[in-house]
């Protein structure tokens, strides 16, 4: 079984859709469906929402450091998909987070953390170790 879809309220749809559209469509989702306060992207079953709901609570924004979700962690190719990926990420509103370059689950993956605006992060997670060869990553070659 997987996760059918993960829905995530934002406080500027705009702003989310800028920086959420690129990520997950490097990671090879697509968009599916829009609507006046959100929109979906799928990859095969699973699809993530980006919602700015009106039943939201006015002033109450997301901390990932208060109880509730911490953050999403995606699975990317290669390490040179992630190093791809966190070349670019800046200019459609992600910042890295520091880290620690290991993973605690198992030393042979390279990660990455990402935060958007809004404080949403996202977690980089690839088979294999930075530096180690890899095939070249290119637009597709992300997922």
């Amino acid at each position: 079984m997987s996760i059918h879809h993960l829905q995530l309220w934002v406080p500027d749809l705009e702003r989310a859709e800028g920086s959420w559209g690129w990520l997950l469509g490097e990671l090879g989702y697509e968009l599916a469906r829009r609507w006046d306060h959100g929109c979906v992207w799928r990859q095969g079953t699973t699809g993530i929402v980006i919602e700015a709901s009106p039943d939201m609570v006015p002033g109450m924004l997301h901390s990932r450091l208060r109880p509730g979700m911490n953050h999403v962690a995606f699975h990317v190719a290669s390490p040179a998909a992630v190093s791809e990926l966190l070349g670019a990420c800046s200019e459609h509103g992600w910042k890295q987070l520091g880290g620690e370059p290991r993973h605690p689950l198992s030393a042979e993956l390279t990660v990455a953390y990402l935060e958007d605006s809004d404080g949403f992060e996202v977690e980089l997670i690839a088979p294999g170790l930075a530096g180690q060869r890899s095939a070249p990553a290119g637009r597709g070659s992300v997922r």
